[in-house]
């Protein structure tokens, strides 16, 4: 293999595949990223065996080959090169790659290509198109209420349905649930419904370029793999085995108060109350007071914490219902908080005791159900 190309864009590659490198494999090939030409293009890929990750450059192939070489290594190495043009030359007897740029020589030693696990490749099975800013937001209001722990599997995917003209994405860790739908240009030939890794969701999201319209979603039949497909790059993910819990019976059909707030006003009070809710279990109190002639309507946010202190913060409120006090993971509200981006948020509550449920004032396709927390009068 002899291969140039430029650093910048031997970096950047580097930078997109890396993060899909196995990292505590007692395999060494998946420690290491693959670098193969490829019709006048270098392709680089990276594998934990739960995701792949694919990228290509544009270089100037002068001889075929394929080797592996140590990701941390290469990456290190590129990301210290100045920005001019990289060669690399591979020894296949002795899988060393020798690596020149301006002034500087390196020799990367390497694991025969072989050793490393088939790349998967799309098909045209069950394959919807979708624009890739819309994708990046779903994936954000969704996969961050998925569980980190694997003590239940399931809940550290995000259930994702294909139906008619749909895609809905639900994610849950017990305590909070997100839903978020969004219209498919095209609608799906038949109904599907799979478990993607909220890890993998993430990496999408990290990696999709906003210069990239579109990212193609294929499900390939009996492989248990989703693979998205944007302008050269591919990520691959194997699905979650089985049964995402039906939320549809957590969905409050009905609410006692309506709470309409402004975004920013509630994000920052409850950016505020995390500071003392920290030693108490990231516990605030929420009261709505509905207006009257005289006084608008407001709700207040509260936290205390026995050592450091408490602190409160009024903001005005359109209420619509009755006046209710609950307690919620502040935590938990801030980070839904940090992914509505409409100016004005819906706090929709029952009693006390039951769920509350976020929704941004005039976006349907979104809402969040967060679970009330215990506090003594």
């Amino acid at each position: 293999m002899k291969v140039s190309c430029l650093q910048d864009n031997l970096a950047k590659g580097l930078g997109i595949v890396s993060r899909a490198v196995s990292t505590r494999s007692t395999l060494p090939v998946l420690a290491n990223v693959l670098l193969a030409t490829d019709e006048g293009r270098l392709k680089l890929s990276a594998t934990n065996l739960e995701i792949v990750v694919t990228c290509w450059i544009g270089a100037k192939v002068e001889e075929e080959g394929k080797t592996t070489v140590p990701a941390r290594t290469l990456n290190d190495l590129v990301n210290a090169l100045p920005q001019d043009q990289v060669h690399l030359a591979l020894d296949s007897a002795t899988q060393t790659l020798h690596l020149a740029c301006a002034r500087t020589e390196a020799n990367i030693k390497g694991i025969d290509a072989e050793e490393f696990p088939l790349v998967p490749e799309a098909g045209e099975d069950n394959r919807h198109r979708i624009e890739t800013e819309a994708l990046k937001q779903m994936i954000a209001q969704v996969a961050f209420a998925a569980a980190t722990d694997d003590a239940r599997p399931t809940l550290t995917g995000v259930l994702t349905r294909f139906e008619e003209n749909q895609i809905k994405m639900a994610a849950t860790d017990g305590f909070r649930l997100s839903i978020k739908s969004l219209e498919l240009p095209k609608p799906s030939t038949e109904p599907v419904e799979v478990v993607i890794p909220a890890r993998a969701l993430n990496e999408l999201a990290r990696i999709a370029d906003d210069d990239c319209e579109y990212v193609y979603v294929t499900m390939p039949k009996g492989r248990n793999q989703v693979i998205f497909e944007l302008e050269n790059i591919v990520l691959v993910t194997q699905l979650i085995d089985g049964n995402f819990p039906d939320f549809q019976p957590v969905v409050p059909q009905r609410f006692n108060t309506r709470t309409v707030l402004n975004s920013a006003d509630f994000a920052q009070a409850c950016k505020m109350a995390e500071i003392f809710a920290r030693e108490a279990n990231h516990t605030a109190r929420v009261r709505v007071e509905p207006g009257n002639e005289l006084m608008p309507g407001y709700a207040s946010i509260t936290a205390t914490s026995t050592e450091t202190g408490d602190n409160v913060a009024q903001i005005d409120a359109t209420v619509d219902g009755e006046e209710i006090e609950i307690a919620f993971n502040v935590k938990y509200m801030s980070q839904v908080l940090s992914v509505i981006d409409t100016p004005q948020v819906a706090l929709e509550t029952t009693k006390s005791t039951e769920p509350g449920v976020l929704k941004p004032v005039g976006d349907d396709s979104f809402l969040h159900i967060i679970m009330p927390m215990h506090f003594g009068r």
